[in-house]
């Protein structure tokens, strides 16, 4: 049997180095230090101050950008942990998007609110700068420069909440924004994350957010498109018709698939989930998607995730569906 030997805390000079200087009231205690010390250091020309509600700066100068970031997350989370870990909070919004480097948002030093987000539960008010924003969901934190920030997708939603348009009327840079968060080198969102983020905040009611985001769908959607076209060339398949829009001879609309062979009644639909962000666009697509199948076409459907991840099985399906066929396919007019 083996036993862990218990880490004794850090001391108060380690854990300042870690925290930058900001510390909270039960840290202090837990290290010896009593109430009143804190009290008589904090006053007027002492060597600390006191920044929001229990948490203190040990040292008499102002705080730095990066150290009112600590202060939020510190006054948000569960007392501070001493173990180093700050739990039950996270750094969202604007604030989260300059320490992830943002170039589309204002740096660091320019930051006034910051926003961070804690669980339902937790009782929490708005101090200083500080906003409490609340979720029903389980929180994820990504570290940046040590801080807990709330993933990429949700942090950018979180900004889009508080701007609709800056002092002056300047509108704020969305698309950028989405833009930068879908094509960071250094670890981005992916157009599926930022798309559920924006749905799950009621952002994809704002216009200016649902031109941005229809922008990088279709394009997600035409990069994808590329690919399989290249891999029909490969294939040595014929060329097939892109877009059509296909109709019962009296008229009656079907669908519009991605690409579609009419002499083999094939029909081939990419990333379909990509064209919709409300149930009932997703329910349009599927809509036609089932009238296809119903009519004796043979629909192939190919992921982006898949094509890049099995390229071979992809064109394999696509030459087999083709080979064999629709079945039974009734007579349609293409558009």
């Amino acid at each position: 049997m083996s036993y862990r030997i218990p880490t004794p805390p850090p001391s108060l000079e380690e854990l300042a180095k870690r925290q930058q200087n900001v510390v909270t009231a039960s840290q202090l205690r837990a290290r010896g230090v009593p109430a009143r010390v804190i009290t008589e250091h904090c006053r007027s020309g002492g060597p600390w101050r006191r920044l929001l509600p229990r948490v203190y700066l040990l040292q008499s100068d102002g705080p730095t950008p990066e150290q009112r970031m600590w202060a939020a997350l510190l006054y948000a989370a569960q007392n501070g942990r001493e173990e180093g870990r700050r739990e039950g909070a996270v750094i969202t919004g604007a604030a989260a998007l300059a320490l992830y480097g943002f170039a589309a948002v204002p740096r660091l030093p320019a930051v006034i609110g910051v926003d961070v987000l804690v669980p339902r539960q937790r009782r929490l008010k708005d101090a200083g700068e500080v906003r409490i924003l609340r979720t029903e969901r389980e929180l994820v934190a990504r570290s940046v420069h040590g801080l807990a920030c709330a993933p990429v997708a949700r942090a950018v939603a979180d900004a889009l909440c508080e701007w609709t348009v800056e002092e002056g009327g300047a509108p704020m840079p969305v698309r950028e924004v989405l833009r930068e968060a879908v094509s960071r080198p250094d670890g981005p969102c992916t157009v599926r994350e930022l798309a559920s983020e924006l749905t799950e905040s009621g952002l994809t009611g704002e216009p200016r957010v649902r031109a941005a985001l229809d922008e990088l769908l279709a394009g997600e959607r035409d990069f994808v498109l590329d690919r399989v076209g290249e891999l029909v060339d490969e294939c040595l398949l014929p060329v097939p018709l892109v877009g059509p829009e296909l109709r019962m001879r009296g008229g009656t609309y079907i669908a519009v698939p991605d690409l579609y062979w009419p002499e083999q009644g094939v029909a081939v639909e990419v990333d379909s989930d990509l064209r919709c962000v409300s149930e009932g666009e997703a329910a349009w697509v599927r809509g036609g998607q089932h009238r296809m199948e119903y009519l004796g076409i043979r629909v192939v459907y190919v992921s982006g995730a898949r094509l890049a991840a099995d390229r071979d099985a992809v064109g394999a399906e696509l030459c087999e569906a083709h080979r064999v066929g629709g079945s039974d396919v009734v007579e349609l007019m293409v558009g």
